[in-house]
């Protein structure tokens, strides 16, 4: 990030109130393998409320809220380098300093080599309840962890917090999800299965989410 740019960053009133989009559209963006914004569809810009040029060759944490901890930024980036998708609830922070709740989903790709070189993420809105009754609870001990403790403390809380549930952090954000939006149009003919491979229902779960 240029040094106009990090100085804007930090300078930006946080808002405590949520912008005001279009809940059923996507957010999309292409990175390279560093996470540098490569392209960022009209949702993205529209709701960022940053123009196409501000975005291009940027950081995606130009975006990224100060109530998110970083642990969870931690887990999503060593799955993604390991060509992994994965699927996190982030709380976004748009340059008017008002903020978005998205959950992620990505498709990586690599070259003739095998080398990742670029991200693409699609992300849309989370159902409040799940918000607030869930993950704001948990992210707000994590921050509070990650400063009094550190990170590491952070991540071992995560852990203990997951293997309590008897889940990973993606499967504990599919039941929240699922549980929530049972019975809409988008989920009314999806039924829990039990397969061999977590990841088949996660797909299946996810790829109706995101209509894909």
């Amino acid at each position: 990030m240029n040094q106009e740019n990090q100085l804007q960053r930090q300078q930006r009133t946080i808002i405590d109130k949520e912008v005001s989009w279009d809940k059923t559209q996507v957010i999309m963006s292409k990175t390279n393998a560093f996470g540098i914004i490569e392209y960022a569809n009209e949702v993205f810009v529209d709701v960022s409320g940053y123009e196409d040029y501000e975005l291009m060759g940027q950081p995606h944490n130009i975006i990224r809220h100060p109530d998110m901890p970083k642990v969870i930024f931690k887990v999503l980036w060593e799955n993604l380098k390991n060509g992994k998708n994965f699927h996190a609830i982030v709380k976004n922070l748009a340059k008017s300093g008002r903020y978005y709740w998205v959950i992620t989903d990505f498709e990586i790709s690599r070259d003739e080599n095998d080398v990742i070189v670029n991200y693409f993420g699609r992300r849309q809105a989370v159902p409040q309840e799940v918000i607030a009754l869930h993950i704001e609870p948990l992210y707000k001990k994590l921050l509070q962890i990650e400063a009094a403790s550190g990170m590491e403390f952070s991540e071992k809380y995560l852990i203990g917090f997951l293997e309590e549930k008897g889940k990973s952090y993606v499967e504990y954000i599919k039941d929240l999800i699922f549980e929530q939006e049972r019975g809409h149009a988008k989920f009314d003919q999806y039924e829990e299965k039990h397969v061999e491979e977590e990841d088949e229902e996660q797909r299946g779960f996810f790829g109706r989410l995101f209509n894909r």
